[in-house]
């Protein structure tokens, strides 16, 4: 139910006008779309990724130290001071700290390369790992406490990559320099396609990660779950086309008039920038302050190139008839806890959830998140049958010996015997992971010796658990044990 009026009567109680909504309950307690019987997709997966966790302040340097500590480096030497960003460099300005990533220098490599930096961080660093409880943290206090071998992986043939804030009031993207290094608390998606971009700044994605996502903080800001907000998106299936590079064109404009906007005023941040479009697009009149930023940051500017965006990526779906309804773009959000007294509004547009009471949605907005729901099952579908649309082939499927169907390595699982392997569709359902231990080692010699790149040494627990679904920690430390078995064995 939804309060629609309520005004006050002369016997001192109120009158209450409501609306109401049925239909099925789903799983995540909403009436319509159920975003959460959706399913991550082949087509988008070993893409996205939490950025770096330091587990040491010392890490981080100002860019006068970071010049200082280098002067002593080798000049042949390969470089380990790099620009860094964690999520409020992102939304209010950039700090423009820099980060020391010693990886994958041993320690005597550390100390003959880079002397003044292993100075540094054996005075800065050290102590505080030496109090840390996990033993492989005290062991290689000089590099991060996690190294994030994949998400280096993913990043490392690319010029940029795209960036969002895991926990932010308002929903965005950006490009960020290859020569930058993202903090843990921002999601990192390894693309440097404009079209992408696009595609996830438009109002389609983002109303599907307020869906799917989560909230929290003082502010209950959204929080973007890149297992439940992109793992599962279903991009639009476009080849390369006139409309296509219109979307990359768009989101290339839209990255570009941020930042020079930004560069030009150093006090405007991103926060504020679509704090006024989220005014603009309500009606409400803006401030002095605010029309100051609408100025510097030219908002209205900004609006436009949001809507031409959403009729772009809306086109490329096939789902024009949802653009004639006052389409509000851009990232302007709300959680649902903080909308069930909201006034309602005079947009009608498929974003006016940002509006609407947690129980319920428009109908707008049901409709999207419907056809969004049965894109991903259908997409699910075609998966299984083999067809995958993959999002940056050359990367994730690099061998191309069909571009529409799954790497060699899950025909090669699928020939795994019954008792390792369980399996829906004997060439392309994703393995099981055993549940005795021979046939569990069994199954890790013989994907070791099959020498694909996803298995390719050093060899590598997450990896390889990834390999059978969803990662845990069980596994993970299962595969562990197993590799340190072979490598004692003399068979790794």
């Amino acid at each position: 139910e939804k309060v629609i009026t309520e005004q006050a009567r002369a016997d001192g109680e109120n009158e209450v006008t409501l609306s109401r909504s049925g239909g099925v309950l789903a799983a995540n307690l909403q009436i319509g779309a159920d975003v959460s019987s959706c399913k991550g997709l082949s087509s988008n997966e070993n893409l996205s990724n939490r950025g770096f966790c330091l587990f040491g302040a010392g890490f981080i340097v100002s860019p006068e130290v970071a010049e200082s500590l280098s002067q002593s480096s080798a000049s042949d030497a390969a470089p380990v001071i790099w620009k860094y960003r964690n999520g409020k460099d992102l939304t209010d300005r950039p700090r423009g700290v820099m980060v020391i990533d010693a990886f994958p220098f041993t320690i005597e490599e550390l100390q003959t390369s880079h002397p003044g930096v292993y100075q540094h961080l054996l005075i800065h660093v050290k102590p505080e790992r030496d109090n840390n409880a996990r033993e492989g943290r005290k062991k290689l206090w000089w590099a991060f406490g996690e190294p994030n071998k994949k998400l280096r992986l993913q990043l490392e043939a690319l010029s940029r990559y795209i960036a969002t804030v895991e926990t932010s009031k308002h929903r965005f993207f950006t490009f960020l320099d290859q020569s930058i290094l993202p903090d843990n608390k921002l999601i990192a998606i390894a693309s440097d396609d404009a079209f992408v971009l696009g595609v996830l700044s438009s109002s389609v994605h983002v109303m599907w990660s307020l869906a799917s996502g989560s909230w929290l903080g003082v502010g209950n800001d959204s929080v973007y779950v890149k297992s439940r907000c992109f793992e599962p998106f279903p991009f639009p299936a476009l080849e390369e086309s006139p409309l296509k590079q219109r979307i990359r064109d768009l989101g290339e404009r839209l990255d570009s008039h941020r930042k020079r906007q930004q560069e030009q005023h150093p006090g405007l941040t991103l926060t504020g920038i679509y704090n006024v479009l989220e005014k603009l697009r309500s009606g409400e009149p803006l401030t002095a302050k605010e029309k100051l930023i609408h100025d510097q940051g030219l908002v209205t500017v900004l609006r436009q190139i949001h809507d031409e965006l959403d009729e772009a990526v809306l086109e490329a779906y096939g789902w024009q008839d949802l653009a004639g309804t006052a389409l509000r773009s851009g990232p302007a959000n709300e959680s649902p806890l903080n909308r069930a007294n909201a006034p309602e509004e005079k947009d009608s547009s498929i974003l006016a959830s940002c509006t609407g009471p947690p129980g319920g949605r428009s109908l707008p907005e049901d409709e999207l998140l419907t056809r969004l729901v049965k894109l991903n099952h259908d997409r699910a579908a075609e998966e299984k049958r083999g067809l995958i649309r993959w999002l940056r082939p050359d990367y994730q499927n690099p061998t191309k010996t069909n571009d529409a169907h799954r790497p060699p390595l899950q025909a090669t699982l699928a020939g795994t015997e019954a008792s390792s392997l369980k399996t829906e569709n004997s060439q392309l359902a994703t393995p099981a992971w055993p549940d005795r231990l021979p046939d569990q080692v069994a199954l890790i010699r013989k994907l070791i010796a099959t020498g694909d790149r996803n298995v390719a040494a050093p060899y590598d627990a997450e990896t390889l658990s990834g390999l059978f679904g969803r990662k845990n920690k069980k596994r993970i430390e299962q595969i562990e044990g197993i590799l340190e078995t072979l490598k004692g064995l003399g068979q790794l």
